[in-house]
């Protein structure tokens, strides 16, 4: 038997101008139902930002996902949302929405330790 466990993610990716479509990925969220794990690590590029956007609100940007990652760590920092568990937190953070910071797709995997996989996933497709 197999002690991996399946996980689903969703990149977040940041999208300074709705209406030109141009996005660059900032971070990833990570839900394990059978660990009952929910997690976010963001990493924002900067100069990447600025690049599509050079007005781009940079501080506001990094309160957003700064805000992912706190709705992901459940207590006071997660607000309302505190209450509900990993699962209703992940699937409300993946929920479209047309702000500046959006969920893509989501996607399934194995794992047997998905915290390790929210860094690698981090590594591989943001930074």
């Amino acid at each position: 038997m197999s002690d991996r466990e399946v996980f689903e993610y969703a990149l977040l990716r940041v999208v300074p101008r709705v209406e030109r479509g141009e996005c660059i990925n900032a971070g990833v969220l990570v839900y394990c139902r059978a660990k009952g794990y929910v997690g976010a690590r963001t990493h924002l590029d900067e100069a990447r930002l600025l690049a599509l956007d050079p007005e781009a609100n940079v501080a506001g940007v990094r309160a957003a996902l700064s805000a992912v990652e706190g709705v992901c760590a459940g207590g006071a920092a997660a607000g309302q949302a505190a209450r509900d568990d990993a699962g209703r937190r992940f699937r409300w953070l993946i929920a479209p929405r047309s702000t500046i910071v959006q969920p893509g797709p989501v996607h399934t995997g194995l794992t047997t330790d998905p915290a390790a996989e929210t860094e690698r996933l981090l590594d591989l497709l943001v930074r």
